[in-house]
């Protein structure tokens, strides 16, 4: 049946009654550092209950897959002209199809597909893979980006990764739901980002849901997510809702501050140089303008006090690591006295403790 159709057309009776059976929806994925929409995947639906999978399989049973794949990309890309500036489509297409007739007719409809997302979405090992390098990079030379879906699920994807050299990398979503409480999922998907750093590729985490998920992989440093805490797929380019760009931003606020010294400041009394002081230490001791001089420490041995210049000064936004480092690298004798925090303009906040900054350096990412 499939050599006798038209690439222009997608005949899939007797699945669908007809074309516009088949409808597309759109859900955002977000770039976290901006609390913005990157893009949209475009997803196919179908009537009745059953899910698109149970769809396309019974598609490829009757040996119409290719055409069911390619009336849903030609669906899908048709919204192009619609596309908010600034983002992307991404479709979705199984590799072993890419080379089918009806599949690269649709592919092939647009003028263009910069701006368009290719995903890869099958699981198993692809047949052919030199065909299928040549197949991505002939879309890459029409403006389109490869994606990956579901890295992490097992070898078909891994295998896929190493081939295709994608440029986007879309986490599977048995490593992102529960993440928050489930250390060796967060674990796995720090691995994978890694990874895709490495290859100069984007992590996407795909379905996340709630708060704690996205709470993890904004600390992870992951740079797309998508799921229904950002938007339900709609039947038109949504844009994010001001609540929801607000939880993002406070979310990877947090993560930022997680990583910085500010959440490891102690408090710290100060007295002018002059004063003949009484208090029991720490404290700082400060000239007339406000600028410390010297601290006023404890022995760790025997609690006497004694003075100490002020060795390191660092500014709330420092990395926990990076300031860590520093405090190690000062002269043995002032190697592990506390570092002095100060604003801009000099004024003392706070006291930060070499073994807080361990203990945080030890299980920052």
């Amino acid at each position: 049946m499939t050599a006798t159709l038209p690439p222009q057309r997608e005949d899939c009776r007797p699945l669908l009654a007809g074309a516009d059976d088949l409808t597309v929806v759109f859900q955002p994925i977000v770039d976290l550092a901006s609390a913005s929409i990157a893009g949209y995947e475009a997803l196919a639906r179908f009537p009745g209950t059953a899910s698109p999978d149970v769809w396309f399989a019974a598609a490829a049973e009757a040996g119409l897959g290719a055409e069911l794949e390619a009336l849903a990309l030609r669906k899908a890309l048709a919204a192009l002209p619609d596309l908010p500036p600034n983002t992307f489509l991404t479709v979705n297409v199984s590799p072993h199809l890419l080379g089918a007739a009806p599949v690269a007719a649709a592919l092939a409809a647009p003028a263009t597909l910069r701006r368009v997302v290719v995903e890869l979405t099958e699981h198993m090992p692809t047949p052919d893979l030199a065909a299928l390098r040549e197949q991505t990079a002939a879309l890459r030379g029409r403006g389109a980006l490869i994606a990956i879906d579901d890295a992490g699920s097992g070898y078909a994807g891994l295998q896929q990764l190493a081939e295709v050299r994608p440029q986007l990398v879309k986490l599977d979503r048995a490593l992102v739901a529960g993440a928050d409480t489930d250390p060796v999922k967060a674990a796995l998907a720090e691995m994978v980002g890694t990874f895709t750093s490495r290859i100069d590729a984007w992590l996407l985490a795909e379905g996340v849901e709630t708060a704690g998920e996205l709470a993890v992989f904004a600390r992870l440093g992951v740079p797309l997510a998508q799921g229904w805490l950002f938007g339900r797929p709609a039947p038109y380019f949504a844009p994010l809702s001001p609540e929801v760009a607000q939880l993002v931003r406070t979310q990877v606020a947090r993560a930022q501050l997680a990583e910085s010294v500010a959440s490891l400041l102690r408090p710290l009394r100060q007295h002018d140089a002059g004063d003949d002081v009484g208090s029991p230490p720490p404290y700082v001791l400060v000239d007339a303008e406000g600028v410390p001089e010297e601290l006023v420490l404890a022995d760790p041995r025997t609690g006497a006090a004694y003075r100490a210049p002020v060795s390191l000064r660092v500014h709330p936004s420092a990395g926990v690591t990076e300031t860590l480092q520093r405090a190690l690298t000062r002269p043995p004798v002032h190697r592990f006295d506390p570092v002095l925090c100060t604003d801009r303009s000099g004024a003392v906040l706070g006291l930060l403790r070499i073994e807080d900054l361990a203990s945080a350096a030890a299980t920052t990412p």
